[in-house]
């Protein structure tokens, strides 16, 4: 299944959430809140995903992301951070360089995404 940019950001924003509350701590309404979402449009994101074998849930309603799925929020969350602090240390305001870099996130190529870091972090 080919994920698009919106399941990233769900995944994204579970690993975020996860860092914050405890791994296994984050129920849907966590994420709702979090993203801004409304819950039937969570509910319907974690169907999809769970069909897609990127999270689980337990019997407790909390939210489990599967090997696959925490390889691809880990991904996602190093190209935001790397492009935000990028932006941010090229002078542009950390609101503007947040927004900016969580579309970047999602169209970067990998190997255009290793050639900045490489580049960068010398």
């Amino acid at each position: 299944m080919k994920l698009h940019a919106s399941g990233e950001d769900y995944l994204e924003a579970i690993l975020i959430l996860q860092k914050q509350m405890g791994e296994s701590a984050v129920r849907s309404i966590n994420l709702a809140r979090h993203m801004g979402f409304s819950k039937p449009s969570i509910s319907h994101a974690v169907s999809v995903l769970k069909d897609g074998n990127y999270l689980t849930m337990d019997n407790e309603g909390y939210l489990h992301l599967t090997d696959s799925g925490k390889v691809i929020a880990e991904k996602i969350y190093e190209k935001h951070l790397f492009l935000t602090g990028m932006l941010v240390n090229a002078g542009v305001s950390k609101e503007v360089a947040e927004r900016d870099a969580c579309k970047m996130e999602h169209s970067i190529s990998d190997e255009s995404f290793k050639k900045l870091k490489e580049t960068f972090e010398q």
